[in-house]
């Protein structure tokens, strides 16, 4: 038996084990994703960063037409110097989020799953006032779209909860 034939029958014996314990892709035809699709509604932002956080779910969900489920959370975040020179000039900070998350069904408002996600970035603050404005901005962003990518990763994990309305 060649080397290429042996590795193609280990391959397919390896994947035996998963194809026999159901294994459906989450975003499949009967993926658990499907039930989130477009159907999430997804709380109005009130500031810049529930607005970051609002946009990247809606990509990642999709803007929902007929909504099935409503998606509400708060978040919070502290911003920590972490780098410190021998004159006390911070040269780097530390951005930590935290968002708790609830699911609803929209019909009758009943919780289907919750959740608490949190994440960090950095950004360096030893450039001009502006450029450092600028690198926080931008950590801000980036903690919110991770934080938005965890929610979904999560409420997928945890959707063999989902009704199916």
């Amino acid at each position: 038996m060649s080397s290429s034939d042996r590795r193609t029958v280990l391959t397919l014996l390896a994947a035996l084990p998963v194809a026999a314990c159901g294994f459906v892709p989450a975003y499949g035809p009967n993926g658990p994703a499907k039930a989130l699709m477009g159907r999430v509604r997804v709380d109005d932002p009130g500031d810049k960063r529930a607005f970051d956080l609002v946009a990247r779910l809606e990509e990642r969900l999709g803007r929902p037409e007929a909504p099935a489920y409503r998606l509400a959370y708060t978040v919070t975040t502290t911003n920590t110097a972490l780098g410190i020179t021998q004159t006390n000039a911070i040269t780097r900070y530390n951005v930590t989020g935290h968002v708790d998350y609830t699911l609803r069904l929209a019909a009758d408002d009943s919780v289907l799953i919750s959740g608490t996600v949190q994440n960090f970035t950095s950004y360096s603050a030893s450039g001009t006032v502006v450029s450092t404005a600028a690198a926080e901005r931008d950590a801000y962003v980036r903690l919110m779209r991770l934080l938005a990518d965890e929610i979904v990763t999560d409420m997928i994990a945890k959707s063999s909860a989902l009704a199916n309305p």
